[in-house]
Protein backbone atom coordinates (compact mmCIF):
# COMPACT_ATOMS: atom_id res chain seq x y z
CA UNK A 1 0.00 0.00 0.00
CA UNK A 2 -0.60 2.25 -1.73
CA UNK A 3 -0.55 1.35 -5.41
CA UNK A 4 0.42 4.77 -6.81
CA UNK A 5 3.88 5.85 -5.67
CA UNK A 6 6.47 8.26 -6.98
CA UNK A 7 9.83 9.83 -6.19
CA UNK A 8 8.51 12.88 -4.37
CA UNK A 9 11.68 14.90 -4.96
CA UNK A 10 11.07 14.82 -8.72
CA UNK A 11 7.44 16.01 -8.48
CA UNK A 12 6.11 19.56 -8.68
CA UNK A 13 5.64 21.02 -5.23
CA UNK A 14 2.73 22.68 -3.51
CA UNK A 15 3.48 26.18 -2.30
CA UNK A 16 2.98 26.84 1.38
CA UNK A 17 -0.21 28.74 2.23
CA UNK A 18 -0.13 32.51 1.93
CA UNK A 19 1.06 34.42 5.03
CA UNK A 20 -2.49 35.60 5.71
CA UNK A 21 -3.99 32.10 5.42
CA UNK A 22 -6.23 31.05 8.31
CA UNK A 23 -5.44 27.52 9.41
CA UNK A 24 -8.56 25.54 10.19
CA UNK A 25 -8.91 24.29 13.77
CA UNK A 26 -9.89 20.68 14.44
CA UNK A 27 -13.48 20.69 15.67
CA UNK A 28 -13.47 17.04 16.68
CA UNK A 29 -11.86 13.65 16.07
CA UNK A 30 -14.43 10.93 15.41
CA UNK A 31 -14.02 7.17 15.42
CA UNK A 32 -15.60 4.67 13.04
CA UNK A 33 -18.45 2.21 13.40
CA UNK A 34 -17.44 -1.29 12.38
CA UNK A 35 -20.13 -2.98 10.32
CA UNK A 36 -20.69 -5.14 7.24
CA UNK A 37 -21.87 -4.19 3.77
CA UNK A 38 -23.11 -6.03 0.70
CA UNK A 39 -22.74 -9.79 0.98
CA UNK A 40 -20.80 -9.43 4.22
CA UNK A 41 -17.52 -7.58 3.67
CA UNK A 42 -16.25 -5.56 6.66
CA UNK A 43 -16.18 -1.76 6.62
CA UNK A 44 -15.33 1.04 9.03
CA UNK A 45 -17.84 3.88 8.79
CA UNK A 46 -16.99 7.27 10.33
CA UNK A 47 -20.30 8.58 9.01
CA UNK A 48 -23.20 8.25 9.12
CA UNK A 49 -23.15 6.82 12.60
CA UNK A 50 -24.43 7.84 16.02
CA UNK A 51 -21.73 10.45 16.48
CA UNK A 52 -21.58 12.06 13.02
CA UNK A 53 -24.48 12.10 10.57
CA UNK A 54 -22.83 13.65 7.50
CA UNK A 55 -20.22 16.16 6.36
CA UNK A 56 -22.24 18.10 3.77
CA UNK A 57 -21.99 17.42 0.79
CA UNK A 58 -20.68 13.97 1.79
CA UNK A 59 -23.38 11.66 3.13
CA UNK A 60 -21.54 8.34 3.59
CA UNK A 61 -17.94 7.20 3.95
CA UNK A 62 -16.96 3.51 4.12
CA UNK A 63 -13.39 2.31 4.63
CA UNK A 64 -13.20 -1.23 3.19
CA UNK A 65 -10.38 -3.29 4.69
CA UNK A 66 -7.50 -3.49 4.60
CA UNK A 67 -8.21 -7.21 4.72
CA UNK A 68 -6.14 -10.16 3.54
CA UNK A 69 -8.72 -12.61 2.20
CA UNK A 70 -8.19 -16.34 2.14
CA UNK A 71 -9.36 -18.40 -0.85
CA UNK A 72 -13.15 -18.20 -1.21
CA UNK A 73 -13.56 -15.38 1.34
CA UNK A 74 -13.76 -12.23 -0.84
CA UNK A 75 -17.26 -10.75 -1.10
CA UNK A 76 -19.02 -7.92 -2.92
CA UNK A 77 -22.55 -6.59 -3.32
CA UNK A 78 -25.61 -7.94 -5.13
CA UNK A 79 -27.34 -5.86 -7.79
CA UNK A 80 -28.92 -2.81 -6.14
CA UNK A 81 -30.28 0.64 -7.07
CA UNK A 82 -29.14 4.21 -6.37
CA UNK A 83 -30.71 7.62 -6.93
CA UNK A 84 -29.86 11.21 -6.04
CA UNK A 85 -26.08 11.16 -5.45
CA UNK A 86 -22.68 9.99 -6.69
CA UNK A 87 -20.70 6.97 -5.50
CA UNK A 88 -16.90 7.25 -5.60
CA UNK A 89 -14.99 3.98 -5.15
CA UNK A 90 -11.22 4.30 -4.70
CA UNK A 91 -9.30 1.01 -4.66
CA UNK A 92 -5.87 1.25 -3.04
CA UNK A 93 -4.92 -2.45 -3.10
CA UNK A 94 -6.62 -5.38 -4.78
CA UNK A 95 -9.45 -5.15 -7.27
CA UNK A 96 -13.22 -4.65 -7.56
CA UNK A 97 -15.38 -5.21 -10.64
CA UNK A 98 -18.22 -2.79 -11.36
CA UNK A 99 -21.14 -3.19 -13.77
CA UNK A 100 -24.26 -1.08 -14.11
CA UNK A 101 -27.54 -0.99 -16.00
CA UNK A 102 -26.29 1.69 -18.44
CA UNK A 103 -23.44 -0.51 -19.65
CA UNK A 104 -20.79 1.30 -17.63
CA UNK A 105 -18.19 -0.43 -15.54
CA UNK A 106 -14.91 -2.27 -15.53
CA UNK A 107 -12.14 -3.37 -13.20
CA UNK A 108 -11.09 -0.93 -10.47
CA UNK A 109 -7.64 -1.81 -9.19
CA UNK A 110 -4.46 -0.55 -7.54
CA UNK A 111 -5.01 3.17 -7.23
CA UNK A 112 -7.91 3.54 -9.69
CA UNK A 113 -11.24 5.22 -8.97
CA UNK A 114 -14.75 4.52 -10.25
CA UNK A 115 -16.98 7.59 -10.16
CA UNK A 116 -20.64 6.80 -10.73
CA UNK A 117 -23.28 9.51 -10.92
CA UNK A 118 -26.50 7.70 -10.04
CA UNK A 119 -28.63 10.78 -10.69
CA UNK A 120 -32.17 9.81 -11.77
CA UNK A 121 -31.52 6.16 -11.02
CA UNK A 122 -29.27 3.23 -11.84
CA UNK A 123 -28.73 -0.41 -10.93
CA UNK A 124 -25.22 -1.65 -10.29
CA UNK A 125 -23.14 -4.43 -8.80
CA UNK A 126 -19.67 -4.44 -7.24
CA UNK A 127 -17.81 -7.69 -6.74
CA UNK A 128 -14.28 -9.04 -6.41
CA UNK A 129 -12.88 -10.59 -9.60
CA UNK A 130 -12.95 -14.38 -9.79
CA UNK A 131 -9.16 -14.51 -9.44
CA UNK A 132 -9.33 -12.78 -6.03
CA UNK A 133 -12.15 -15.05 -4.88
CA UNK A 134 -10.24 -18.15 -5.97
CA UNK A 135 -6.81 -17.33 -4.57
CA UNK A 136 -7.49 -14.71 -1.91
CA UNK A 137 -5.31 -11.67 -1.39
CA UNK A 138 -5.13 -8.13 -0.09
CA UNK A 139 -8.12 -5.83 -0.55
CA UNK A 140 -8.27 -2.20 0.55
CA UNK A 141 -10.50 0.62 -0.63
CA UNK A 142 -12.87 3.44 0.18
CA UNK A 143 -16.38 4.30 -0.97
CA UNK A 144 -17.67 7.85 -0.65
CA UNK A 145 -21.21 9.08 -1.34
CA UNK A 146 -21.36 12.66 -2.63
CA UNK A 147 -24.79 14.28 -2.46
CA UNK A 148 -26.30 16.03 -5.48
CA UNK A 149 -28.20 19.32 -5.15
CA UNK A 150 -31.93 19.17 -5.84
CA UNK A 151 -31.39 20.67 -9.30
CA UNK A 152 -29.16 17.70 -10.24
CA UNK A 153 -30.99 14.83 -8.52
CA UNK A 154 -32.44 13.64 -11.83
CA UNK A 155 -29.47 14.08 -14.16
CA UNK A 156 -28.74 11.17 -16.48
CA UNK A 157 -26.55 8.47 -14.90
CA UNK A 158 -22.88 8.67 -15.80
CA UNK A 159 -19.77 6.58 -15.22
CA UNK A 160 -16.17 7.79 -14.98
CA UNK A 161 -13.27 5.34 -15.00
CA UNK A 162 -10.27 7.13 -13.48
CA UNK A 163 -7.05 5.17 -13.93
CA UNK A 164 -4.21 5.50 -11.45
CA UNK A 165 -2.03 7.02 -14.19
CA UNK A 166 -4.57 9.84 -14.57
CA UNK A 167 -4.04 11.23 -11.07
CA UNK A 168 -2.14 14.47 -10.55
CA UNK A 169 0.89 13.69 -8.36
CA UNK A 170 2.52 16.47 -6.36
CA UNK A 171 4.67 16.79 -3.27
CA UNK A 172 4.48 19.09 -0.29
CA UNK A 173 6.64 22.21 0.00
CA UNK A 174 9.87 20.34 0.86
CA UNK A 175 9.37 17.26 -1.30
CA UNK A 176 8.97 14.83 1.60
CA UNK A 177 5.29 13.86 1.21
CA UNK A 178 3.28 12.56 -1.74
CA UNK A 179 -0.16 14.00 -2.51
CA UNK A 180 -2.41 12.34 -5.11
CA UNK A 181 -5.11 14.64 -6.49
CA UNK A 182 -8.15 12.56 -7.49
CA UNK A 183 -10.64 15.41 -7.87
CA UNK A 184 -10.70 19.16 -7.45
CA UNK A 185 -7.93 21.74 -7.64
CA UNK A 186 -5.20 22.48 -5.11
CA UNK A 187 -2.37 24.92 -5.68
CA UNK A 188 -2.98 24.97 -9.42
CA UNK A 189 -3.01 21.17 -9.79
CA UNK A 190 -6.21 19.52 -10.97
CA UNK A 191 -7.48 16.00 -10.42
CA UNK A 192 -9.25 14.11 -13.22
CA UNK A 193 -12.58 13.53 -11.42
CA UNK A 194 -15.46 15.55 -12.87
CA UNK A 195 -17.97 16.51 -10.19
CA UNK A 196 -21.42 18.08 -10.00
CA UNK A 197 -20.80 19.36 -6.48
CA UNK A 198 -17.41 21.17 -6.15
CA UNK A 199 -15.11 19.00 -4.02
CA UNK A 200 -11.46 18.17 -3.46
CA UNK A 201 -10.41 14.52 -3.01
CA UNK A 202 -6.77 13.92 -2.07
CA UNK A 203 -4.70 11.00 -0.79
CA UNK A 204 -1.47 11.89 1.01
CA UNK A 205 1.43 9.73 2.20
CA UNK A 206 3.02 11.68 5.05
CA UNK A 207 6.33 10.33 6.41
CA UNK A 208 7.24 10.70 10.10
CA UNK A 209 7.74 14.34 10.98
CA UNK A 210 6.75 15.57 7.50
CA UNK A 211 4.29 18.47 7.30
CA UNK A 212 1.61 18.94 4.65
CA UNK A 213 -0.12 22.31 4.39
CA UNK A 214 -2.90 22.71 1.84
CA UNK A 215 -5.13 25.63 0.98
CA UNK A 216 -8.77 24.78 0.29
CA UNK A 217 -11.70 27.13 -0.43
CA UNK A 218 -12.95 28.75 2.76
CA UNK A 219 -16.52 27.70 2.09
CA UNK A 220 -15.69 23.98 1.95
CA UNK A 221 -16.51 21.55 4.74
CA UNK A 222 -13.26 19.64 5.21
CA UNK A 223 -12.04 16.49 6.96
CA UNK A 224 -9.03 14.16 7.01
CA UNK A 225 -9.32 10.40 7.50
CA UNK A 226 -6.48 8.06 8.51
CA UNK A 227 -6.32 4.97 6.29
CA UNK A 228 -3.33 3.61 8.19
CA UNK A 229 -0.73 4.85 10.62
CA UNK A 230 -1.15 7.98 12.68
CA UNK A 231 -0.39 11.66 12.75
CA UNK A 232 -1.46 15.08 13.90
CA UNK A 233 -4.04 17.48 12.48
CA UNK A 234 -4.28 21.25 12.85
CA UNK A 235 -2.06 23.71 14.67
CA UNK A 236 -3.21 22.08 17.91
CA UNK A 237 -1.74 18.70 16.85
CA UNK A 238 -4.90 16.65 17.38
CA UNK A 239 -3.98 12.95 17.28
CA UNK A 240 -5.59 11.05 14.39
CA UNK A 241 -4.94 7.31 14.14
CA UNK A 242 -6.10 4.63 11.71
CA UNK A 243 -9.89 4.60 11.35
CA UNK A 244 -10.31 8.09 12.81
CA UNK A 245 -11.57 11.26 11.14
CA UNK A 246 -10.52 14.82 11.94
CA UNK A 247 -13.29 17.30 11.17
CA UNK A 248 -11.94 20.80 10.56
CA UNK A 249 -13.60 24.10 11.40
CA UNK A 250 -13.62 27.26 9.28
CA UNK A 251 -10.49 28.61 7.64
CA UNK A 252 -8.57 28.60 4.38
CA UNK A 253 -5.84 25.98 4.97
CA UNK A 254 -5.21 22.71 6.79
CA UNK A 255 -2.08 21.33 8.38
CA UNK A 256 -1.13 17.66 8.84
CA UNK A 257 2.02 16.16 10.34
CA UNK A 258 3.11 12.54 10.25
CA UNK A 259 3.64 10.78 13.58
CA UNK A 260 7.13 9.61 14.45
CA UNK A 261 6.13 5.94 14.60
CA UNK A 262 4.31 4.31 11.68
CA UNK A 263 3.23 0.69 11.06
CA UNK A 264 4.80 -1.51 8.42
CA UNK A 265 2.18 -0.59 5.80
CA UNK A 266 4.52 -0.68 2.83
CA UNK A 267 5.27 3.05 2.85
CA UNK A 268 6.31 3.82 6.42
CA UNK A 269 3.99 6.83 6.18
CA UNK A 270 0.73 8.10 7.58
CA UNK A 271 -1.76 7.33 4.82
CA UNK A 272 -4.51 9.93 4.98
CA UNK A 273 -7.42 11.02 2.79
CA UNK A 274 -8.24 14.74 2.65
CA UNK A 275 -11.73 15.71 1.52
CA UNK A 276 -13.38 19.07 1.16
CA UNK A 277 -16.65 20.01 -0.44
CA UNK A 278 -18.97 22.92 -0.98
CA UNK A 279 -21.97 22.34 1.29
CA UNK A 280 -25.32 22.01 -0.47
CA UNK A 281 -27.29 23.16 2.59
CA UNK A 282 -30.54 21.48 1.56
CA UNK A 283 -32.77 19.03 3.45
CA UNK A 284 -31.58 15.43 3.19
CA UNK A 285 -33.97 12.47 3.15
CA UNK A 286 -32.31 9.10 2.76
CA UNK A 287 -33.41 5.51 2.84
CA UNK A 288 -31.01 2.71 2.01
CA UNK A 289 -29.58 3.39 -1.46
CA UNK A 290 -31.54 6.62 -2.08
CA UNK A 291 -30.55 10.17 -1.08
CA UNK A 292 -33.23 12.75 -1.83
CA UNK A 293 -34.65 15.97 -0.34
CA UNK A 294 -38.08 14.78 0.89
CA UNK A 295 -39.81 11.64 2.13
CA UNK A 296 -42.17 11.84 -0.84
CA UNK A 297 -39.17 11.65 -3.18
CA UNK A 298 -37.96 8.56 -1.29
CA UNK A 299 -41.36 6.91 -1.73
CA UNK A 300 -41.24 7.75 -5.43
CA UNK A 301 -37.74 6.27 -5.71
CA UNK A 302 -38.93 3.00 -4.15
CA UNK A 303 -41.90 2.89 -6.51
CA UNK A 304 -39.72 3.63 -9.55
CA UNK A 305 -37.25 0.92 -8.57
CA UNK A 306 -39.95 -1.67 -7.94
CA UNK A 307 -41.60 -0.89 -11.28
CA UNK A 308 -38.33 -1.21 -13.21
CA UNK A 309 -37.89 2.47 -14.07
CA UNK A 310 -34.28 2.56 -12.81
CA UNK A 311 -33.03 0.20 -15.49
CA UNK A 312 -32.62 -3.53 -15.97
CA UNK A 313 -29.92 -6.01 -15.06
CA UNK A 314 -28.02 -6.90 -18.24
CA UNK A 315 -28.93 -10.38 -19.52
CA UNK A 316 -25.32 -11.60 -19.39
CA UNK A 317 -25.24 -10.93 -15.62
CA UNK A 318 -28.22 -13.20 -14.98
CA UNK A 319 -26.91 -16.21 -16.88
Amino acid sequence: MPAVTADTFTLPRLARPAPDARFRPVKRVAGSLRTFEGEGFPVRRPFPNHGLDQVDPFVLFDHMGAVDYGPGEAKGTPWHPHRGFETVTYIIDGAFEHEDSTGGGGLITNGATQWMTAGAGILHIEKPPESLVASGGLFHGVQLWVNLPSADKFVSPKYQDIHSADLALVSNHDGSALVRVIAGEIGGFNGPGMTHTPIAYLHASVPPGSEVEIELPEGYNTFAYALSGGGFAGLEDAVVNEGELALFGPGSAIKLRGGESQPSNGTGSWEVLILGGQPISEPVARYGPFVMNTKDEIRQALEDFQSGRMGNIPVRSTE
